[in-house]
């Protein structure tokens, strides 16, 4: 399940960076974007688009933290102090 959202979201992401290239290159087609403009443009959606991945990640790893907690699973860390006994 979580698998299939993670890949949802991803082809959503791609969709949507293929959208916005066409369109940036249609205004630079037109004159009203320069490359430098766009290329900065692009850059920063990027940045920011790896800040909200990492967000993401961090949420996603809370959630599956509650959920062991919350079903009582054991974690490596409880394995391996197991081990160690």
């Amino acid at each position: 399940m979580i698998k299939e959202i993670l890949y949802t979201g991803l082809g959503g992401a791609i969709l949507l960076k293929e959208r916005v290239e066409e369109e940036i290159e249609k205004l630079q087609e037109k004159g009203k974007l320069s490359k430098e403009d766009a290329d900065a443009f692009i850059e920063k959606l990027k940045t920011r688009g790896e800040e909200e991945e990492e967000k993401v990640k961090t949420q996603i790893k809370e959630a599956l933290k509650e959920v062991i907690d919350e079903m009582g699973l054991a974690t490596k860390a409880d394995i391996e102090a197991l081990k160690e006994k």
